[in-house]
């Protein structure tokens, strides 16, 4: 499987989970489906997502387990949003984030705010899978000031030749082919 990791949604309920599906993916971001908890688990085994977007109240393990366990499995770089409509008190969202949640929105949830959600926890998800160095985030913005090599090089007074290397690994780390996607990208996940 190729291409961005997909948003997992998890939902038994098959209209709730279409619904948050076409949402998502109107923006073109490509979404995984789960009716169990179970299922989720076996889902996220196969490959990370990007996030995963979870009920609460389901058959055989509830949201909260498999809060949980995804949580033991992938750590805090996975952002979990549960979306519930029967557990909504604030003991619930309380309890929701106490167990390793990011947030805990209440259906019906609008159009509006469920992609504000998924945007913004799944750039933060992607900038906390790349590991730049703090001479690499350096590097990239003097690029983005539209220094060269050579002015990046005479600016923090480094060998031409090692902020050439910053630059190829920056551009490699970030998984862009240039030094103008490698800014654009940079600036999209907020690194610079």
């Amino acid at each position: 499987m190729s291409g961005a990791a997909p948003v997992l949604v998890v939902d038994d309920d098959e209209s709730a989970r279409a619904f948050v599906s076409s949402v998502i993916e109107r923006v073109g971001i490509p979404t995984q489906l789960a009716a169990s908890g179970i299922e989720a688990l076996e889902l996220a085994a196969e490959r990370r997502p990007a996030m995963v977007l979870l009920d609460v109240s389901m058959p055989g393990i509830s949201g909260y387990e498999t809060c949980h366990e995804l949580r033991n499995r992938f750590g805090p770089s996975l952002p979990i949003v549960f979306l519930s409509g029967e557990r909504v008190e604030p003991y619930d969202r309380a309890a929701g984030l106490l167990i390793g949640a990011d947030d805990y929105l209440l259906k019906p949830v609008s159009q509006d705010e469920l992609l504000a959600r998924v945007r913004t926890l799944t750039a933060r998800s992607e900038y906390e899978e790349i590991p730049l160095t703090p001479r690499e985030r350096e590097v990239i913005g003097l690029l983005a000031d539209g220094l060269s090599g050579r002015e990046i090089a005479e600016h923090l007074v480094i060998a031409p030749s090692t902020a050439a290397k910053h630059i190829e690994h920056a551009v490699g780390k970030l998984g862009v082919r240039s030094r103008t996607q490698a800014v654009v990208k940079a600036y999209r996940l907020r690194l610079i």
